[in-house]
């Protein structure tokens, strides 16, 4: 049951929380309005692209991004006042333990870590996906990326394709070359010099191919001039990536990509797997930043709230500058995406730890 203690910490700590993001959302807004203003004059979007499509999945991009650098800087301005205003140290000759009085910080924090959960792994990326669409339509229009030639992939777990060219505009794909495999050996082989995608079937069309099937040392061949419909696993965006397309994909959408691409036999689902464990290691970022921040601000000292502010944006610039060493480890393969992603997660725990027992008491 809550206490009128609890009720007052939990009460502080979200207002400060949501009126921080409020603060620097706008700032943000206002800061890249401004870079951005130009190519709104200079570009075909409407008001409604740039108010209804970019914004709010921008301000929650970024809501998500620097979330646990609010909660740091939250805990730390607010705990800061309670000390000074001796508050904190009030509720301690009170007879109240240190380990007490982190309750309500951490039920607060809980909070905010299935908020987080929640905005990362579902809303997030779908409010992304109108916001990439924005940028890469009006804004960033050469980051478009086509696989257009010698593409090696399996299609299923004994298919295997190669594609000489795919012209993008067209949707062509010029030499296709299947081959069904059986263990390590070929069944059939099926070829086609032209393979065009139909919109209104959804399908590949084969204009002329050639079937080669394999019985030990036998071979039949036939040649067919008449189009074919047929139901490749391929669809026309899957030769075209950008290199943010994992932040506008659901976390079940991820999970599907990295289980697709792994039967394609592709090797870019380590960036997938990364977002997928950088979403959940940045929600329980909040908890461990919550600690840090109250073990800071939880003292009352000469520098004050200036001085607990410094300290705190030096915590978090140490911390952003390790997320981003563990990402480069992680991406490398230097180190399992899993522990590179937990990697500051862990460092920070005991950095909590060890402020904890240091802390006022």
């Amino acid at each position: 049951m809550l206490t009128t203690l609890d009720k007052y910490i939990i009460g502080k700590y979200l207002s400060t929380f949501f009126f921080a993001i409020l603060i620097c959302s706008m700032i943000s807004m206002a800061i890249d309005f401004s870079d951005k203003v130009r190519t709104f004059i200079e570009s075909a979007c409407t008001l409604k692209n740039i108010l209804v499509d970019y914004y709010p999945g921008f301000v929650l991009h970024m809501t998500g991004l620097l979330m646990p650098m609010y909660v740091l800087i939250t805990v730390v301005f607010f705990t800061s006042r309670l000390a000074f205003n001796s508050e904190i140290l009030s509720v301690l000759n009170a007879g109240v333990s240190f380990q007490r009085l982190m309750r309500p910080y951490l039920i607060a924090a809980g909070f905010i870590t299935v908020l987080h959960l929640a905005l990362s792994n579902y809303f997030i990326p779908i409010k992304n996906q109108s916001r990439l669409w924005f940028e890469r339509t009006f804004v960033w229009t050469d980051k478009q990326q086509v696989k257009s030639s010698n593409i090696h992939f399996m299609m299923g777990p004994t298919t295997k394709a190669y594609i000489k060219g795919y012209d993008s505009k067209a949707k062509r794909i010029s030499t296709l070359r299947m081959q069904e495999l059986d263990g390590s050996r070929i069944k059939s082989i099926l070829e086609a010099d032209n393979v065009v995608w139909k919109e209104e079937t959804q399908k590949w069309t084969l204009q002329s191919y050639a079937v080669r099937n394999f019985d030990g040392l036998k071979e039949q061949y036939h040649r067919y001039t008449t189009p074919l419909d047929t139901n490749i696993n391929l669809a026309p965006q899957d030769f075209i990536f950008y290199h943010n397309q994992n932040e506008e994909m659901t976390s079940v959408a991820l999970n599907n990509a990295i289980e697709r691409d792994r039967s394609r036999g592709f090797s870019n689902t380590r960036l997938y797997s990364i977002e997928l464990y950088r979403r959940f290691a940045d929600a329980f970022t909040n908890i461990i930043l919550t600690v840090i921040g109250l073990a800071v601000a939880g003292r009352k000292v000469r520098g004050g709230m200036g001085l607990h502010l410094a300290i705190a944006i030096g915590i978090g610039f140490v911390f952003i500058l390790l997320q981003k060493f563990a990402i480069s480890f992680a991406s490398s393969g230097n180190v399992p995406v899993g522990l590179g992603m937990w990697l500051p997660n862990i460092a920070f725990t005991l950095v909590a730890a060890w402020l904890v027992l240091r802390a006022q008491k």
